[in-house]
């Protein structure tokens, strides 16, 4: 679907022309044409200085989002709080006992950074997923860069993932972790995070279109994922029968920097400064171009 804002060139049909002649006379500000699709990368520099332009749009989908989760209320912060605090006090319990860390503060710490992180990429992901097909009537009567929908939702993820680092920095000083201007460089991996997760969400929310199964495989996916993960291991412990498949991981050398720099103030290796974001960008990139090569066919398949 496309938006005119000049009356479509005259054709022999009469609904083309009543439409004309209801344009001219100031009856409609703007023509809907419902086009045939293709598949197919819009124009890249016109899309981009759009989605720019429609930043708000994004950030009002995203604010809508929070108050029907009611996040913004006294428990629904509670919970985004509680629910991964929770998980990480379980893996603790379990990993301690069975793995014997000689330093459970330390751990738990690495745990709770650890377990904060992922949900922040997981719940863009899973939100991400849902953004297109739960925006059916938007795809259907605005026109905007629909890659706003899922970037909208990592907006979401991302202020939900506050509350719990609010929490985080209470426990890094009761487990009587230091703190140096060192840790500062998490953020560098904090925004590799970022983009990251644009990309997956971007190209779940696409997958989603065409596979509406999709956002019931995400939990079992997510959660594999999250056991191959440097969350219930520290980097330098990786089991033995991992180790081979770490190239292949994308969150080993993002989430493996963060928490060495913001748990332990550890310099990562250099291979892991630029593996973390090489793979930000090319997760970015695939998700962002399939997503948007694939836009103008979903109003056709809602």
């Amino acid at each position: 679907m496309t938006v005119r804002d000049t009356p479509p060139a005259a054709d022999h049909t009469a609904n083309e022309e009543t439409v004309r002649r209801a344009y001219e006379s100031g009856y409609l500000t703007e023509v809907q044409v419902y086009e045939p699709h293709r598949v197919g990368l819009p124009p890249l520099v016109p899309y981009f200085r759009e989605l720019w332009r429609r930043k708000e749009f994004a950030a009002e989908l995203s604010r809508a989002e929070m108050r029907s989760a009611n996040t913004r209320t006294f428990f629904g912060q509670v919970w985004l709080v509680l629910n991964p605090l929770l998980l990480a006090l379980v893996y603790f319990i379990l990993l301690f006992i069975l793995a014997h860390h000689a330093d459970g503060a330390a751990f738990f710490a690495h745990l709770t950074a650890g377990i904060f992180s992922f949900y922040f990429i997981s719940g863009a992901i899973t939100t991400g997923a849902r953004s297109v097909v739960g925006g059916g009537a938007l795809i259907a009567n605005m026109a905007f860069p629909r890659l706003l929908m899922p970037l909208s939702a990592v907006r979401t993820a991302f202020f939900r993932f506050l509350p719990p680092m609010a929490v985080y920095v209470v426990i890094h000083v009761l487990t009587g972790r230091q703190w140096s201007l060192q840790q500062l460089g998490a953020l560098y991996f904090l925004g590799c995070m970022v983009v990251f997760a644009a990309g997956m969400a971007s190209f779940f929310a696409a997958l989603q279109v065409y596979f509406r199964d999709t956002s019931s495989f995400l939990p079992y996916f997510l959660r594999i994922w999250l056991y191959l993960s440097p969350i219930l291991w520290f980097i330098e412990d990786v089991p033995h029968r991992l180790a081979p498949f770490l190239k292949f991981n994308p969150l080993f050398p993002i989430l493996g920097g963060y928490t060495d720099l913001l748990v332990r103030g550890d310099t990562p290796p250099l291979w892991i400064w630029v593996a973390a974001p090489l793979w930000s960008i090319a997760v970015a990139a695939i998700g962002f171009l399939y997503f948007m090569s694939r836009e103008r066919d979903f109003a056709v398949r809602l």
